[in-house]
């Protein structure tokens, strides 16, 4: 089982909800955050350095049983993707679920996700 993150930009999450339902994952969350990257690099205001602005994304967390890991991951990518690829598209974590329990049953393992 694998936990993957997703951060993208705001105005692409129809565009990845739509792909995933097409790819067959539809449990999924999304939360709004904010954060940079290398869109805005620390910029300097009378010999002062000056934070860049949190740029507001979402992020899409779901979680897969491994063999769906390459399906979700490759949606995401061509999905949430400007054109050719831009700065700011966003990134992927992947990491290591130990264990998922659905509360109303119990149902531990891949069969809970």
């Amino acid at each position: 089982m694998k936990l993957i993150t997703a951060i993208i930009p705001p105005d692409r999450l129809d565009h990845v909800r739509e792909a995933l339902i097409q790819a067959d994952i539809t449990r999924i969350t999304v939360s709004r955050v904010t954060g940079h990257g290398r869109q805005e690099d620390i910029e300097f205001y009378r010999g002062q350095k000056i934070a860049p602005n949190l740029i507001p994304k979402v992020r899409l967390d779901i979680a897969v049983n491994n063999e769906f890991v390459d399906i979700t991951v490759d949606t995401i990518v061509k999905a949430a993707r400007h054109g050719q690829g831009e700065i700011g598209d966003g990134k992927i974590f992947i990491t290591p679920m130990e264990e998922c329990v659905r509360i109303r049953t119990n149902e531990r393992g891949g069969s809970a996700i």
